[in-house]
């Protein structure tokens, strides 16, 4: 049985805090200058942190990059997905607000330029102004549309409310591409990663921050496969709740198949969204409560 090791856990955190202090000057005088290739620099800094905390990325698909801005959707078991999904891609996190008062990663957040949201009724119009504004300077975004964390076994079911972005255009007045990830914890030290494992790298529930990061950075080296699915937009669906009920299942069987290990070197499943007519003719049977 694989067990963290304290020793393992302090070298890693001791090379992530040195080289974000290291990588941060630079980045904070980039970002004053109003350097456009901040994000290129933000995934490169995350690239070096999965190295330095033993995490290997390994990726299927591609994320859309004909440069209009996407809404990524994912699922999501914990903080470490930020660090996964920023080394792949050149996106601003939606985050809800809570995050920006957390101690280390809320600073981080922040200067990623994270797009904090206030889930409280009566603040969707001041929120969806606020993503409107990012989508028209060009920005992509990555949602997580659980609206929670969980063990990383599963898919919790997606809230069609966080949808509401997906029926914003973009800068050129076209429909948001929105492009289903699933990101799927797989291996442990080159091992398939049993159900009891992944919870060491998910954070959910009552979790402490400083335990639970201390705990997974002592383990092995961790497996994580991204998969990026075929884009699709609220154009093609009859409304923002079977957009969501799609994105779901898509995102959910990437999960169940990365972890079962069902997937080949090449590709992923195509999962082709409906047309509208056999949405509304079929009566939404894939609708999620």
């Amino acid at each position: 049985m694989t067990l963290s090791s304290p020793f393992i856990a302090a070298l890693r955190f001791l090379a992530f805090v040195t080289w974000t202090l290291t990588a941060l000057p630079p980045y904070l005088l980039l970002l004053a200058c109003g350097w456009r290739g901040c994000s290129s620099y933000a995934r490169a800094y995350f690239r070096v942190c999965n190295r330095l905390l033993g995490f290997r990325v390994v990726t299927r698909g591609a994320p859309r990059s004909d440069r209009r801005p996407v809404l990524f959707v994912s699922n999501h078991a914990g903080y470490l997905d930020i660090l996964i999904l920023g080394s792949q891609l050149s996106a601003c996190f939606v985050a809800k607000a809570e995050v920006a008062g957390w101690p280390g990663f809320g600073f981080l957040a922040r200067i990623a330029r994270t797009v904090f949201v206030n889930r409280a009724r009566g603040a969707t119009a001041r929120e969806r102004d606020q993503l409107s504004n990012r989508l028209a300077a060009g920005d992509s975004l990555i949602l997580f549309p659980e609206g929670t964390s969980n063990d990383g076994n599963r898919v919790l079911p997606f809230k069609s409310s966080l949808f509401a972005v997906a029926a914003l255009t973009g800068p050129d007045g076209q429909p948001l591409p929105v492009q289903p990830v699933s990101v799927a914890y797989t291996r442990l030290d080159g091992c398939a990663m049993g159900r009891a494992f992944r919870p060491f790298y998910a954070w959910y529930g009552d979790m402490t921050l400083a335990g639970h990061l201390f705990a997974a950075l002592g383990l092995g080296d961790l497996t994580v496969e991204v998969i990026f699915h075929p884009v699709v937009s609220q154009a093609d669906f009859a409304d923002r709740k079977a957009l969501s009920n799609h994105c779901h299942d898509v995102v959910a069987r990437g999960v169940i198949d990365a972890l079962s290990g069902r997937l080949d070197e090449d590709g992923v499943r195509a999962h082709r969204p409906p047309s509208p007519a056999g949405i509304l003719d079929s009566g939404l049977p894939n609708e999620h409560p």
